[in-house]
C-alpha cells in the first residue's frame, strides 16, 4: 500500500452485495484511503435513494477504517479531482462488463489525466451476482441471505416488497 494514495470505488450499489463488498475490501488493502461513491446513473431506475444506499454501505463496512462512503451526481472524473483521488477501482464480473468499463476508463482519463482506472476481477463465488438479481429474488420471496449482509437484508426485503 502506498501512503496517501486515494482511490474511489464508484457504483450504483442498488443494493450493495457481497460482490461489491469483496471489491471494496480488497481495494482497502491496496490503498491508503478508499472512498465508495454512490454514483448517479440516469440509465438505471434505482429502488433506493442515494442517501439510503450510502447508509446501507456504511452498515456493511464498519470493519474497514480506511473506507468512507459518499454520493455524487456529477462526472466521476470531476469527483476524483475534487477528492485528490488518483485511482478508480472497478469490479469486473465477466467479459461483458469489460467493454463498457473500458470505454468509461478511457473517458475518465481524457477528462482527468491524473486518474487511472484499475480493474479487479470479482471472486469466483460472486461472478454471477448482481444487485438486480438480488432484487428479483427478494421480489419473488426468495432467500437473499447468501447475497447481502444480514444488517441490510430486511431493509432490502421491506423496500422490494412495497
Amino acid at each position: 500500500m502506498r501512503d496517501n494514495v486515494i482511490a474511489i470505488c464508484p457504483g450504483s450499489f442498488d443494493p450493495v452485495t457481497y460482490g461489491h463488498l469483496d471489491i471494496i475490501t480488497r481495494a482497502s488493502k491496496m490503498f491508503h484511503k478508499v472512498i465508495v461513491v454512490v454514483a448517479g446513473n440516469s440509465s438505471k431506475n434505482c429502488s433506493f435513494t442515494p442517501e439510503e444506499r450510502v447508509e446501507m454501505i456504511k452498515k456493511c463496512i464498519g470493519n474497514l477504517p480506511n473506507v468512507s462512503v459518499d454520493h455524487y451526481g456529477g462526472l466521476l472524473a470531476e469527483y476524483a479531482a475534487k477528492k485528490g483521488a488518483t485511482a478508480i477501482i472497478k469490479g469486473l464480473r465477466a467479459m461483458s462488463d469489460f467493454e463498457y468499463e473500458f470505454q468509461m476508463a478511457l473517458t475518465n482519463k481524457k477528462l482527468n489525466p491524473n486518474v487511472e482506472t484499475l480493474f479487479l476481477t470479482t471472486s469466483a463465488e460472486n461472478m454471477y451476482l448482481s444487485s438486480s438479481m438480488v432484487k428479483q429474488i427478494a421480489l419473488m420471496g426468495g432467500d437473499i441471505s447468501s447475497f447481502v449482509p444480514e444488517v441490510i437484508k430486511q431493509d432490502i426485503i421491506n423496500r422490494i416488497k412495497k
